[in-house]
């Protein structure tokens, strides 16, 4: 009887301390988590106030397999207005769509930008026709890398014929504008909030959202960790009496 009490303090004691190095680990993880997390919205941040580069080099910099994302840049050309894509959005609580709208530089290369939000009501570039910008713009803003695919099978297909787009496919705006894709630089600029005639497109709406609950995770695992390191001590002093 003796034998089998032992035998089973000592099972329960192995399974406490495998328990017990499961949450330390999971506890550790977050925070290794957390250290990237932070790393990452510091170089953000970093890329977002540096002096924009300029679209050679930004191009350059996404050819050879670097990340443009988020980084401050400017370029120059004149809008293909007539050519505009609608991806659909919504900003401060209004549904509607961000424009893009070819940027056709002075050497015939396009860049993609967002100019901004416009409400479902003024979808149509007739209903804003102050903000159809003419001859040659300057822009600054952010750049966006291109996205590879489908960023989820959640997200919807595009509705390429009624100009409708809800995840944003470079290839798919510049095919379904007839656009030569050789043409178009493989990333987007999303457009800062300079003032524009009529208001609309709103420009500067880049959404940077990058969760970081890391810690409060780390926190947890330790926290569940002490409390069955307590239980296990507590445990072991009552069969002790």
């Amino acid at each position: 009887m003796a034998a089998m009490t032992r035998v089973r303090l000592a099972a329960s004691g192995f399974l406490v301390l495998v328990a017990l190095a499961l949450l330390v680990s999971l506890g550790t993880w977050q925070m290794h988590r957390l250290a990237w997390k932070e790393g990452l919205i510091a170089d953000i941040e970093s890329r977002r106030h540096q002096p924009p580069a300029s679209v050679e080099e930004m191009d350059t910099l996404a050819r050879g397999g670097g990340d443009v994302d988020y980084r401050a840049m400017t370029a120059s050309g004149t809008y293909l207005n007539d050519k505009e894509r609608r991806f659909l959005a919504t900003y401060d609580g209004d549904a509607g769509f961000y424009i893009y709208t070819p940027l056709q530089l002075a050497d015939g290369r396009i860049l993609f930008v967002n100019r901004g939000f416009v409400p479902e009501q003024k979808k149509e570039p007739s209903t804003r026709m102050g903000g159809q910008l003419l001859g040659l713009q300057r822009v600054t803003g952010l750049a966006r890398a291109k996205l590879a695919e489908k960023p989820s099978r959640l997200v919807p297909d595009n509705d390429i014929a009624k100009n409708v787009f809800y995840w944003k496919d470079l290839d798919a705006m510049a095919d379904s504008t007839g656009i030569d894709a050789a043409k178009v630089l493989p990333f987007f600029l999303d457009a800062g909030p300079s003032p524009v005639p009529g208001g609309l497109p709103i420009g500067g709406v880049t959404m940077i959202d990058l969760p970081n609950s890391h810690l409060q995770y780390a926190l947890t695992w330790y926290g569940l960790a002490l409390a069955l390191a307590v239980i296990a001590v507590i445990s072991v002093f009552r069969k002790k009496t």
